[in-house]
């Protein structure tokens, strides 16, 4: 019956809930050990297990290396045969087994000691082998297994889980990990995006920009906008300083209202003193700048703002680039 599905799903989420919630017990002095030690190791902290312990320990090591502790799984059975070469005395080792006999993670213990590794165990049996022999550990235990037939690994994954995120946070805080650095371990996301990303990244230069003097024709202002295909022109005057934009809308408006339109000077139906962005600029501040000022594009200037501009960036430009993504 459905409902019976329904009751189990819900039993068994209960059950990791509380699992989850005793482990709070366990954050004590132990555990800033770990943290101190971690923080103090100058080379890179590698998380080695197998079976499920081993899938649980490749998602620490990937949240502790996008945090800012430099982290990578070993597989324990590897590892016996010839990956342990990839740890050095520089290393500190995280070890999870729920058993705490697993012998493939025992195999291994010789040599971490030999070369005076750190070890720190994430271990359901305190009494178990591999518990005596670490340096520091923590009770991943639970009372039973959240599956029907206490056997399947749900609620000892989940909590060893919880136990890694927290000691991934902990370190954040203790090296100040801030939203930039985040940031720059994650360039490809869209959070890495917004907060990486300049105008510098993303603007038209050279050729690309669309300028005219203000002694140009109105003729040649078309002819400029029409071959930039941006639907503006900046308007320079003769010391190359940026006066004024003539918009697509400003032509469409001026041959509807004005008569002999192709003999109007730029000057007089340009925006004077247009707004404009520095190349420094954020991309996702550029954005919200065009949507503050209803315009699809703004020239770009060096820092200095001075002479002509370097570059003109596009709405459609950063929205490609998947800023808001």
């Amino acid at each position: 019956m459905p409902e019976s599905y329904l009751k189990i799903a819900k039993e068994l989420i209960r059950a990791e809930s509380v699992a989850i919630a005793n482990l709070e017990n366990r954050i004590d002095e132990n555990f800033k050990n770990i943290v101190e030690l971690l923080y103090r190791t100058s080379g890179k902290v590698i998380v080695t297990g197998v079976g499920k312990s081993g899938l649980v320990g490749r998602k620490i090591a990937a949240t502790l290396s996008s945090t800012g502790t430099p982290s990578f799984f070993l597989h324990s059975y590897e590892a016996g045969h010839g990956d342990l070469g990839g740890v050095s005395k520089h290393d500190a080792l995280i070890l999870i087994s729920n058993s705490g006999e697993t012998s493939e993670v025992i195999y291994l213990l010789p040599y971490l000691k030999k070369i005076k590794v750190p070890v720190i165990g994430f271990i359901g049996n305190s009494e178990s082998s591999l518990a005596k022999k670490c340096d520091l550990v923590i009770d991943t235990s639970v009372p039973a297994e959240a599956c029907p037939l206490g056997i399947v690994p749900t609620a000892s994954t989940i909590v060893t889980l919880a136990l890694g995120d927290a000691l991934a946070i902990a370190l954040m805080n203790k090296r100040k990990f801030k939203e930039l650095d985040f940031a720059g371990l994650h360039p490809g996301g869209s959070l890495g995006r917004r907060l990486l990303t300049t105008v510098q990244d993303l603007v038209h230069t050279g050729d690309a920009i669309p300028l005219a003097s203000i002694n140009d024709s109105m003729k040649q202002v078309l002819f400029t906008m029409t071959k930039k295909g941006l639907g503006v022109v900046g308007i320079l005057d003769s010391e190359e300083n940026l006066l004024g934009v003539i918009t697509d809308g400003d032509l469409r408006r001026g041959l509807e209202h004005t008569e002999n339109f192709l003999n109007v000077l730029p000057q007089d139906i340009m925006t004077k003193n247009p707004k404009f962005l520095k190349s420094s600029t954020l991309a996702i501040d550029a954005l919200y700048q065009m949507e503050e000022y209803a315009v699809t594009n703004l020239f770009v200037f060096d820092e200095d703002k001075t002479g002509k501009p370097t570059g003109i960036i596009h709405i459609h430009d950063i929205l490609r680039y998947g800023i808001m993504g």
